[in-house]
């Protein structure tokens, strides 16, 4: 597995295709700012961090519907290990107009599109969420 971020996006699609209730990844600092980001926008009710009876941490994501529909419509890798995508602070792309999210890695930490253009901080564009 060289792209540790890909795989976790994948299993957040998977999950939502298979129309799961719940799913768990891998844990690391990123994969949680991910999934914390996607629930304060919203696109999952909830994140938990759990260890096992070897402490080794996974983080289970219970997945969002509104009507039967899945509340993430897209997820889309932009920036990969082969290219890496950087932007200036008003450079970022808007995902869909502005109705879907971005989620960058900058100095600050994980941030959304629309924190990193309000503190005026540019950096990686990780992945788009719809």
């Amino acid at each position: 597995m060289s792209d540790s971020i890909s795989n976790f996006l994948t299993i957040v699609r998977n999950a939502y295709s298979a129309r799961k209730d719940t799913c768990v990844a891998r844990y690391s600092k990123m994969h949680l700012s991910i999934a914390e980001i996607l629930r304060d926008e919203g696109y999952l009710r909830s994140v938990e961090v759990v260890e096992d009876e070897r402490k080794r941490k996974s983080i289970n994501l219970t997945l969002k519907y509104v009507d039967d529909t899945p509340a993430i419509t897209g997820i889309r890798r932009v920036s990969t290990p082969g290219r890496r995508l950087y932007f200036q602070a008003t450079d970022i792309p808007r995902t869909l107009g502005g109705m879907g999210v971005g989620i960058l890695t900058t100095s600050k930490g994980i941030l959304k599109d629309r924190d990193a253009r309000r503190q005026n901080i540019g950096g990686e564009l990780i992945c788009s969420v719809w």
